[in-house]
C-alpha cells in the first residue's frame, strides 16, 4: 500500500498545469498517469492521436509491434484454422501471414493437416471429406466443394488410355497414363505428371529419353515391372515448387534407378546394378508396388522373401535389409520410429491386429532387431488392409468383403478407415465410409502456396 501511495503521489501533476473540468470534485484518473515523453497522456478510451476531452492533452500514438514480433507470435499459433481466422483481421496481419518465408517457418513448426482424401475416377481428381464429427469435418467439406481437377483441361488424351492417380505427397500429385482396360500385352512405362490439386496446375514430365537407357545398357531390354514415387520435399525446396520423382525399373538382369527434378526439368540416371550383386534371383522378381519411405530412403518389399530393395537418394544407390521372422509373407509398410529404426507394420494371417517392430539398419547392409513390439488390437467386427502411410501415420481400411469357403461375404460391421499415428501407437476412426482415395495432408487454402 505504501508503494501504491508513492506512486501516486510521485505521479500527480499539479492542477495549474492539467486543465480540469470545472467544480470536480474527483481527479481525472487519466491525470495521475505519469506522463509520456513529450507532455501527453494516454486516455484510458482515447484513440491514437486524438485528444482527451476531460484533460484536453493530445493522446501520444502506443507504438506498433514491429513485423519480427508479430511473426514469432503467430508462429505459435498451433490451430491452421485460427491463424487463418487472424490473417483476416487486417490487411498487415494477412500480409505477414501469407508471406512464403512466413508459410516456410509455421510448417516446419507444426504438422500439417489431413485435409480429406484424393482419388481419380479416369475424368480427374476429386476431393472426399471427413465425416462428422471429425474436427476438420467443416474444412474438409469446403475443400471438397471448391476443387475439382479434371484431366481433359490440364492433360492430353490418348486414346485408350486413361490418366489415374498414382500417389499424393506434399500438396502434389503424381499421375501415370494407363491403359483403360488395364490389360498390356507388354509393360510399357507410363507417361507421368506432377499435378497441384489446389492451385490447379499441373506439369507433364517429358518421358526418359533413349540415351540415357542406353547409358546403363537397357535401351533394348525387356521390361519386368515398375514403380514411381514423389520424393518428400526437404531444404532443397527453398520456394515450395520444386519437386523430384523416382523411377525403379526392373530388367531381366538389373534394376536401375532414374530421378526427375523440376528445377531442371530433366531426367538422371542413378545405379544401375546386377539382381545377382544384390543376391537377389533373376527374372520373375516381384517387388511390393507400395514404396515407403523413411530416413531419405525407399524400400520395396520382395515378395515371400525375407527381404527389401533399399534405394537410397543421397547417392541413388540399391541395396538390400533383411527382415525379421514372420514378416517374409506379408504385405507391410514402413515408416520412421526415431533416433533412426525403422518402423514396420504388418496385419495378423486373419487380418484382425496389426503387428509392430522396430529395426536398426547396421551399414545399410543388414539390420538388427530392437524390440519385437507387440500386436495392436484394432476394432472388432472387421477384417483390414494397410491403404498407406502418410506424414507418420498408418491408414487402415476394412474390407468391403471377406472369402468364406469358396464366396465372398459381407464383413460384418460399416465399413470405416482408421489412422494410427506411427510414434504414439493411438489409432481413431477417420470416417465411417469406404474410401479408396489417397490421404491429403495440407493446409487451409488460404495459406496454402502453390506447389507447382
Amino acid at each position: 500500500m505504501l508503494s501504491r501511495v508513492h506512486f501516486f503521489s510521485f505521479a500527480f501533476t499539479p492542477q495549474s498545469t492539467v486543465p480540469r473540468k470545472k467544480h470536480s470534485t474527483n481527479p481525472n484518473p487519466v491525470d495521475l498517469l505519469p506522463p509520456f515523453a513529450g507532455g501527453g497522456r494516454l486516455a484510458g478510451n482515447g484513440v491514437a492521436g486524438s485528444t482527451d476531452p476531460s484533460s484536453g492533452l493530445e493522446v501520444m500514438e502506443p507504438p506498433a509491434l514491429p513485423d519480427v514480433l508479430l511473426e514469432e507470435i503467430f508462429l505459435r499459433i498451433d490451430a491452421p484454422a485460427d491463424l487463418a481466422r487472424a490473417s483476416a483481421a487486417c490487411v498487415a496481419f494477412h500480409r505477414l501471414t501469407t508471406d512464403p518465408s512466413f508459410l516456410r517457418r509455421y510448417r516446419s513448426l507444426h504438422p500439417p493437416l489431413l485435409l480429406g482424401f484424393l482419388d481419380s475416377d479416369g475424368h480427374g481428381l476429386q476431393f472426399q471429406p471427413h465425416d462428422e464429427p471429425h474436427p476438420y469435418a467443416a474444412l474438409s467439406r469446403a475443400v471438397a466443394r471448391t476443387n475439382h481437377f479434371p484431366f481433359e483441361d490440364y492433360l492430353p488424351r490418348v486414346a485408350g488410355f486413361q490418366w489415374c492417380l498414382w500417389m499424393v505427397r506434399d500438396g502434389r500429385a503424381l499421375l501415370g497414363c494407363h491403359s483403360e482396360d488395364g490389360h498390356d500385352e507388354e509393360i510399357v512405362f507410363p507417361d507421368l505428371a506432377v499435378c497441384d490439386p489446389l492451385a490447379r496446375r499441373c506439369l507433364p514430365l517429358p518421358p526418359i529419353p533413349d540415351d540415357l537407357l542406353a547409358s546403363v545398357q537397357v535401351q533394348k531390354q525387356r521390361l519386368d515391372g515398375y514403380d514411381v514415387a514423389l520424393v518428400p520435399s526437404g531444404e532443397e525446396d527453398e520456394d515450395g515448387t520444386s519437386f523430384r520423382v523416382i523411377a525403379r525399373m526392373d530388367f531381366t538382369e538389373k534394376v536401375v534407378a532414374f530421378i526427375f527434378s523440376s528445377n531442371t526439368g530433366c531426367w538422371g540416371a542413378g545405379e544401375s546394378i546386377s539382381w545377382d550383386a544384390l543376391s537377389l534371383p533373376r527374372g520373375n522378381l516381384a517387388l511390393d508396388w507400395n514404396a515407403n519411405y523413411a530416413y531419405g530412403c525407399f524400400y520395396w518389399k520382395v515378395t515371400n522373401m525375407k527381404r527389401c530393395l533399399k534405394l537410397d537418394i543421397s547417392s541413388m544407390e540399391f541395396s538390400t535389409i533383411d527382415l525379421l521372422p514372420g514378416f517374409d509373407m506379408n504385405l507391410f509398410t514402413i515408416v520412421e520410429a526415431g533416433k533412426g529404426r525403422l518402423g514396420i507394420f504388418s496385419l495378423n494371417s486373419n487380418k484382425t491386429s496389426l503387428c509392430y517392430c522396430t529395426i536398426r539398419q547396421d551399414g545399410g547392409e543388414r539390420s538388427d532387431r530392437l524390440d519385437l513390439g507387440s500386436k495392436i488390437p484394432l476394432p472388432v467386427d472387421h477384417r483390414y488392409i494397410i491403404s498407406a502411410a502418410y506424414e507418420g501415420h498408418i491408414f487402415i481400411s476394412t474390407y468391403q468383403s471377406q472369402l468364406s469357403g469358396y464366396q465372398y461375404q459381407p464383413t460384418v460391421g460399416a465399413p470405416a478407415r482408421f489412422i494410427l499415428e506411427a510414434k504414439t501407437l493411438k489409432i481413431e476412426r477417420v470416417c465411417q465410409r469406404l474410401l479408396v482415395g489417397h490421404p491429403y495432408f495440407g493446409f487451409p487454402p488460404s495459406m496454402s502456396q502453390r506447389r507447382i
